[in-house]
């Protein structure tokens, strides 16, 4: 684990770098191409910006990871591989990834280079860790879901670094797991481009009218305790947002591990942006409407000219980091020598001229100590001058200035200390072996929905399901969308289970499903979207993965693997996974019996259903596909998602399909046609 704690800020153009820096962050993270989950931010484009970029952090020790964090489609794979070759080429210390392909060409590619997993693998769990561990990465960005507790376990036993999220904007979705915006307006959060169509209005019965939007998040003030803990970044969001944000959130947190955060701090970073306030509810396992808010005119006027140059003017002058130790030495007829000390780094220079016998006075002690204690508009802090033997010689005041300012560039070249790295052949994907032989796999809300009579070569269950429905009717199981939290409760329910397949939606369930020796069917909701995230899955003894539902099919035509592939062909997508069930602000558990609705302001509905404490809101419409099975590829896997359907539904759906007959009710095509940005 790292001993020093990192704040981490997030930077969107040049003025946000300058911010975020002579604010004193440790670190910044920033995106480059079109392969960053803030796609619309203004990021750095030219090899030229990045360079500077980076270098400008490294002369003031201040650490680059740069976002690769989206889905990435077989068309990208090459520029993506170039995209990787430049980051690690330009000298960055670690690129930010979601993608399970492109983790596998970063540690191929560039096996020196830090791998982050991003929030957007939507990894909660120890079993999650030690799979991001096996993969190669050094660190996770925790959800931001997670509570004291499951920190504090996780830090405990973690085999990479964690990261937490302190400040900024909080979905009401788990981060990886979003579609709202893809399925509505082919917009993806998962490509980087989220219209968050969330902070509409979407309402449920005697909600607050907003609820599907929370309230910013702020654990700020609990960064000491989560030092303790173990953590090792503290991360900002926030690379759409004004530098004066980020200047103001590095220092409140700076303040706050120093153990002052105050109330004046909190109220400044409210002014500047939130929504209707902040909350830590997730952290406190206070769930409920208190969590819920959005961006009300008050929080937009509250940004006043006055406290936005407060925060500019922090980083209008360079700010001094290193603490430099000089000795200076100097004789008659000799040239003058200064040595500077920082960092565990140590540099000398000479004077151009000899040290003459003064026509006067010497030069005085008081003024060469003054002269080379100058370090202002540098990032260095003269802490001690020593000169050593006696002064009985003349130098002039304009040597001593060229020995410091080249002994400081000495110093900040030393620290910059960019490392040439080795740039390896980048992975191939693995060819197809597909025996062309459909299966047809069904998952089911429930046990009840199941005809008699189903044709089907697979058919999920819910983990927890009747045994004996299980074991009989040789049912595999779904894991828990929602794991973290769950997974000491699953452990002992998968133990139990007689199944030979899981449903995984994610690597934590993955993870258990493996520990328990069962096969595993990886969901759509894993996000494997290209040939060498098959591969990966392959490695990671994925036995067949249903593709991603942001997948079309002319795309998933042109996807290649040695495992077994399917596609969802009917049901409704799960647009959001929510550990704050929206429909407790207007009513309990016991009033929705698992058949509410959220309905946005066109008066559509989408039903919320519930399992072990996570909510699932899916699309008003369901997929279908039946009058054009002729148009799908080859595939290995035809997947069926029962949820609001009653058994005959299922039926009535199946028969359709075997007949392809066109719907009678609504549906929808999902992505498959016109996929995503």
């Amino acid at each position: 684990m790292m001993n020093k704690m990192e704040i981490l800020a997030p930077v969107g153009n040049g003025e946000s770098l300058k911010a975020a820096v002579l604010s004193g962050a440790d670190a910044v993270y920033f995106g480059m191409g079109n392969f960053n989950a803030r796609r619309n931010a203004q990021n750095f484009s030219t090899d030229e910006e990045i360079k500077n970029a980076i270098e400008y952090c490294h002369r003031r020790g201040v650490k680059v990871h740069i976002t690769l964090n989206t889905l990435i489609k077989d068309a990208e794979i090459k520029d993506a591989i170039e995209c990787v070759k430049k980051i690690c080429t330009l000298g960055a210390d670690a690129i930010i990834v979601q993608d399970l392909g492109l983790a596998k060409v970063i540690k191929t590619v560039c096996p020196d280079i830090q791998m982050h997993a991003s929030t957007q693998m939507s990894v909660g769990t120890l079993e999650g860790l030690y799979i991001l561990k096996e993969m190669g990465f050094d660190r996770a960005v925790l959800p931001r879901e997670l509570s004291f507790d499951e920190i504090k376990f996780l830090c405990e036993h973690s085999p990479i670094d964690l990261e937490v999220f302190i400040h900024g904007a909080l979905c009401m979705c788990v981060s990886g797991q979003c579609l709202m915006s893809a399925v509505l307006g082919s917009r993806s959060g998962n490509r980087g481009l989220c219209a968050q169509p969330c902070r509409l209005p979407f309402k449920v019965q005697k909600g607050t009218g907003h609820d599907l939007s929370l309230k910013d998040l702020s654990l700020i003030e609990h960064i000491p305790e989560l030092a303790k803990l173990g953590v090792c970044s503290f991360k900002i969001e926030g690379r759409m947002k004004r530098p004066e944000y980020v200047s103001a959130v590095v220092t409140a947190c700076k303040e706050s591990a120093q153990g002052n955060y105050n109330s004046l701090l909190k109220k400044d970073l409210s002014d500047l942006f939130s929504r209707s306030g902040f909350t830590d509810g997730y952290y406190q396992n206070q769930l409920g409407r208190d969590m819920f808010g959005y961006r009300e005119k008050e929080n937009v006027q509250s940004a006043t000219k006055e406290l936005l140059s407060k925060y500019a003017s922090i980083y209008e002058k360079e700010q001094s980091r290193f603490n430099v130790k000089f000795t200076f030495e100097g004789r008659i007829g000799e040239q003058a020598k200064l040595t500077a000390e920082c960092n565990g780094n140590c540099v000398s220079t000479e004077s151009e001229m000899l040290c003459e016998a003064p026509i006067n006075r010497p030069i005085s002690e008081e003024r060469i100590k003054d002269a080379l204690s100058k370090c202002g508009g540098t990032q260095f802090n003269a802490e001690s001058v020593e000169i050593i033997g006696d002064i009985d010689y003349s130098l002039p005041i304009s040597a001593l200035n060229l020995m410091r300012r080249t002994v400081l560039q000495m110093l900040e070249n030393k620290i910059t200390g960019k490392k040439e790295r080795v740039i390896f052949p980048a992975p191939i994907p693995t060819s197809i072996t597909s025996d062309n032989y459909r299966e047809f796999y069904c998952r089911f809300d429930n046990a009840e929905q199941i005809p008699s009579n189903i044709n089907a070569d697979m058919v999920f269950v819910p983990l927890g399901t009747d045994e004996t429905k299980v074991k009989t009717n040789n049912y595999g199981v779904e894991l828990p969308h929602g794991m973290f939290g769950n997974q000491e409760k699953v452990d002992k329910l998968l133990e139990k289970s007689s199944a030979e397949y899981c449903l995984c939606h994610t690597l934590d369930a993955v993870s258990v499903a493996k520990k328990h020796n069962k096969k595993v069917i990886a969901s759509p909701s894993l996000n494997v979207l290209n040939s060498l995230s098959m591969d990966v899955a392959k490695s990671l003894g994925i036995d067949k993965v249903i593709i991603s539902n942001e997948c079309t099919l002319e795309k998933f035509a042109k996807i290649s693997s040695s495992t077994p592939i399917g596609l969802t062909v009917y049901g409704r997508i799960p647009l959001m996974l929510t550990r704050n069930c929206p429909v407790k602000n207007g009513k309990t558990c016991a009033e929705c019996k698992r058949e509410s609705y959220i309905t946005d302001r066109m008066g559509i509905k989408f039903p919320v259903r519930c399992q072990m404490g996570y909510s699932e809101i899916l699309n008003s419409r369901p997929i279908y596909m039946a009058d054009r099975m002729g148009e799908i590829p080859d595939c290995d896997i035809m997947f069926f998602n029962f949820t609001t359907e009653s058994k005959y539904d299922v039926e009535r759906v199946i028969s359709a399909y075997e007949h392809e007959e066109k719907s009678t009710g609504e549906f929808t095509r999902g992505l498959l046609y016109r996929g995503v940005e």
